[in-house]
């Protein structure tokens, strides 16, 4: 239990403070507010991933030329591969740190208000709708067009405009990227892969429906802080990433 009040003191400080403008949905309101400020500590290691992943695009014609050497042989291809890496100063899983270091806030949110450990944060509502309550909670009290089912129906849709702008991006970005040298072979099933990834984002409708409201409002924003913040981090001008240049071993 002590692992967890201070999460929950901390949600209960916040909604206390938002109370005067947010009334009922304070603490859902508290919630957002502790999302922003996690992803906001979280920033660096998105630029440092966004960094990586421009070093690894500047990697892949030595990938490829590797890949035809020692496509025959996977074990020296992973050799030659994380060495090639490591000369470029280039971790693989750098982008997936900051997903990494959200599941902690995450399991939190959703065991305070899963488990009872919440204590009277249970009681809070968005819009009416419980924060410990599921979807299927909302489905049982007035259906998927009820009070309750329309808060669900409203954080589906941004998670469903998310996910199409998402997909589209990647779709796009996939277009524009050079296609494959004649006689450059792909590791097996990545076209595969390349094809379901930007369909996963869509698999947040099912986290949302299935966890508590409170864990869902957490998931849903910082999936829209996720796509705010990956359009500013690739489209930012070339003096904000004066030192993010990567210097790609010949």
């Amino acid at each position: 239990m002590s692992f967890f009040a201070p999460l929950g003191a901390l949600l209960s400080s916040l909604a206390d403070a938002l109370d005067p403008v947010f009334g009922a949905s304070a603490t859902a309101a508290a919630i957002v507010v502790l999302t922003l400020c996690v992803r906001l500590a979280l920033h660096p290691l998105a630029r440092s991933a966004a960094r990586g992943e421009r070093a690894r695009s500047a990697l892949a014609p030595q990938l490829a030329e590797l890949r035809r050497k020692h496509g025959k042989n996977p074990e020296k291809l992973q050799r030659a591969t994380v060495e090639l890496h490591k000369k470029a100063g280039v971790s693989p899983v750098a982008g997936c740190l900051p997903t990494l270091a959200q599941l902690p806030v995450f399991y939190v949110m959703y065991h305070l208000f899963s488990t009872g450990s919440g204590g009277d944060l249970l009681d809070h509502t968005l819009l009416g709708a419980p924060l410990g309550d599921r979807w299927a909670d909302a489905l049982g009290s007035g259906g998927p067009l009820g009070a309750h089912g329309l808060v669900y129906l409203g954080l589906f849709a941004i998670v469903a405009a998310v996910a199409t702008w998402t997909y589209r991006r990647a779709r796009k970005a996939a277009a524009a990227a050079p296609a494959p040298a004649a006689g450059d072979t792909q590791p097996p099933g990545m076209a595969a892969m390349a094809r379901i990834t930007p369909l996963l984002s869509f698999g947040t409708l099912i986290t949302v429906a299935v966890v508590p409201l409170a864990a869902g409002l957490y998931v849903v924003t910082t999936t829209l802080w996720s796509a705010v913040e990956r359009a500013y981090l690739h489209r930012a001008p070339a003096e904000l990433r004066g030192d993010e240049r990567v210097s790609v071993p010949s």
